[in-house]
C-alpha cells in the first residue's frame, strides 16, 4: 500500500503520519482482508488508523464470521452485507473455456529465516509474517528485514533483497552474514561500499541524517551530515569514520552545502546561515576601518533572508559561482557570488513545493569558462534543469508520480551525472550525456544523496547511511 501510494512505511503509525498532512483525498480498498497474512490486530489497526484520515475513504472487504469484524465496529463503518438479496442479481451464465492453458502459481519453499539464501528467495511476504511472528533476532537478519520494509516485497531477483539487507544488516549482526550476503548480491547492479546503521559502534552511527553533502576546501573527501539534533558532523566518505563537527548546530536543517572556502552554508526554518569549521578571529583597529563591505556571499544571504522573507524557502544549493533557493510556491531564485550587487533571477519551476536543489558548475568550450546548472526536485514530482540567465529546460529531466526528496548533482570525465531520490524510496542515478541510467529501492526514504566524482553513491535516512558503486 504503501508503495502505491509514493510514500516508505514500514509501521501502520508510519502510514497515518506520513499521509496526515496530505489533503489530497483518496480511496483506499482492501479487499478479502481476512485472507491475508499475519494478525487480525495488525489489520484491526491499518483499518482504524486510515479511517482517522478525514481525506481517506476506505472500502474493506471481510467475513462476518472473522474475527476481524468485531475488531473493525469500533471505527462505526457502514456495513453492506452481499447476502442481502438487495445486492444479489439473477445468476449470471459461467463463461466458457476458452482454450487457454492456466499456468498455477509459482511455489515457494519455506523459508529458514536463518539462512540468507533461503529468505531472499523465498516469497517475500511469507518471509515478513513469519519474521513479524517470532521474537527471535535470527543472527540480524529479523533486523535488517524488519527496516528494509516494502522495498523486500517488490518483484526482484534475489540478488537485489540481498543487497538490501547486507546494506541494513549493522555491525551487532552475526559477523557470518554479512560476508555471504555479498556473495549472494554479486548479480546486482550495485555493490556495497559500507553502511552505518542504528545502533552501530565501529565506527558510530552519525545519528538520523536529515540533511547531506559533500565536502569541499577543507573538508574535501568528507561528507557532512545534520542530525535530527541539527548538529553537523563530518565522517570520511572513505569508511564513514567520524572527522569532527562543526561548532554551531543547526536545528531543523533543511540543506546544507559546502563551499571550496570552507563556507558551509545550512538552511532551516529561520533562513540561511553561514560558518566554518574554524570561524575566523574577529580582528579590531585600523585595519577594520578598510573593511570594503559584506563580501558577495554575505550580500546574497543577505538578501534572501530579508527581500525573500515573503517566500517560505525550503530548498538551497550552491557552488562558487552561484547561490540558489527553493521556495514553497515553486519559484527557484538564483544570485551570482562573483561580484557584488549581482540581481536575483527567478523561475517559476514547478506546481507545488520545490523540495530539492542541485547545482553543478560546468566547463565550456576550452575549460576556461564556466556555467551553473541548477535542477530543481519538486512536490509534483519533476525534476527541472535551469542556467540562470536562460530559459529552463522545458520537459523534465525526469519525472514521477510521487515527490522527490534529495537530488545530488556533480561533472565526472562522462559528462554530469545526477542522483535523484523520490519519496517511495526509489533512488536513480542518470548520466545525462550518455542517458545512462541505474536503479535502486533501499526502503528507506532518502534525506540526502551524494553523487561522488567516481559515480558512487551515499545515501541518508532517518535509520542508516552507507555507499554503493556500480558493478
Amino acid at each position: 500500500m504503501s508503495s502505491q501510494l509514493g510514500v516508505t512505511a514500514r509501521t501502520t503509525g508510519d502510514l497515518v503520519s506520513i499521509l496526515k498532512p496530505d489533503s489530497r483525498r483518496t480511496v483506499i480498498v482492501l479487499p478479502d482482508l481476512h485472507a491475508g497474512i499475519g494478525g487480525a490486530a495488525d489489520f484491526a489497526e491499518l483499518v482504524i488508523g486510515l479511517t482517522s484520515l478525514s481525506q481517506v475513504r476506505l472500502i474493506t472487504e471481510v467475513r462476518n464470521t472473522n474475527v476481524l469484524f468485531p475488531e473493525l465496529q469500533t471505527a462505526a463503518p457502514a456495513v453492506m452485507d452481499l447476502d442481502e438479496r438487495q445486492w444479489n442479481g439473477p445468476a449470471r451464465a459461467q463463461p466458457k473455456p476458452d482454450g487457454q492453458v492456466r499456468h498455477p502459481e509459482p511455489v515457494y519453499p519455506a523459508p529458514d529465516l536463518d539462512d540468507p539464501a533461503s529468505v531472499c528467495s523465498a516469497n517475500p511476504v511469507r518471509v515478513t509474517a513469519d519474521y513479524e511472528a517470532t521474537e527471535s533476532n535470527h543472527g540480524g537478519l529479523r533486523t535488517a528485514w524488519m527496516r528494509a520494509g516494502q522495498a523486500l516485497l517488490q518483484d526482484q531477483p534475489p540478488a537485489e533483497r540481498a543487497l538490501i539487507l547486507q546494506t541494513l544488516l549493522g555491525d551487532s549482526a552475526d559477523p557470518r552474514l554479512a560476508p555471504r550476503l555479498a556473495r549472494l548480491a554479486a548479480g546486482s547492479a550495485w555493490e556495497l561500499l559500507w553502511s552505518r546503521v542504528s545502533g552501530d559502534l565501529t565506527p558510530p552511527w552519525p545519528g538520523p541524517v536529515s540533511a547531506l553533502t559533500a565536502g569541499a576546501g577543507p573538508l574535501d573527501g568528507q561528507a557532512l551530515l545534520s542530525d535530527h539534533l541539527g548538529v553537523l558532523r563530518t565522517v570520511d566518505l572513505a569508511n564513514a569514520s567520524p572527522k569532527g563537527r562543526l561548532a554551531e548546530p543547526v536545528k531543523e536543517t533543511i540543506a546544507l552545502c559546502a563551499l571550496p572556502d570552507a563556507t558551509v552554508l545550512t538552511l532551516n526554518y529561520e533562513g540561511l546561515h553561514a560558518q566554518k569549521p574554524e570561524q575566523p578571529v574577529q580582528e579590531s583597529g585600523p585595519p577594520t576601518l578598510l573593511d570594503d563591505g559584506p563580501t558577495p556571499m554575505e550580500q546574497a544571504i543577505e538578501i534572501f533572508n530579508t527581500s525573500l522573507s515573503g517566500s517560505t524557502s525550503t530548498a538551497m544549493a550552491a557552488t562558487a559561482e552561484c547561490l540558489a533557493m527553493g521556495a514553497a510556491d515553486g519559484s527557484v531564485h538564483a544570485i551570482g557570488l562573483s561580484t557584488t550587487g549581482s540581481a536575483v533571477l527567478t523561475e517559476q519551476l514547478h506546481h507545488g513545493s520545490v523540495t530539492s536543489l542541485a547545482a553543478v558548475t560546468l566547463p565550456l568550450g576550452d575549460n576556461k569558462t564556466t556555467a551553473v546548472l541548477l535542477y530543481s526536485g519538486g512536490a509534483d514530482g519533476c525534476v527541472r534543469a535551469w542556467a540562470p540567465g536562460h530559459e529552463p529546460q522545458k520537459a523534465p529531466v525526469a519525472e514521477r508520480p510521487c515527490p522527490v526528496t534529495a537530488l545530488s548533482a556533480v561533472h565526472t570525465t562522462d559528462g554530469p551525472r545526477l542522483a535523484i531520490a523520490w519519496s517511495d524510496g526509489l533512488i536513480g542515478c542518470h548520466g545525462l550525456e550518455s542517458g545512462a541510467a541505474a536503479s535502486l529501492g533501499p526502503g528507506l526514504r532518502a534525506n540526502g544523496l551524494i553523487m561522488t566524482a567516481d559515480g558512487d553513491l551515499v545515501v541518508g535516512t532517518n535509520e542508516a547511511v552507507f555507499r554503493l558503486t556500480l558493478r
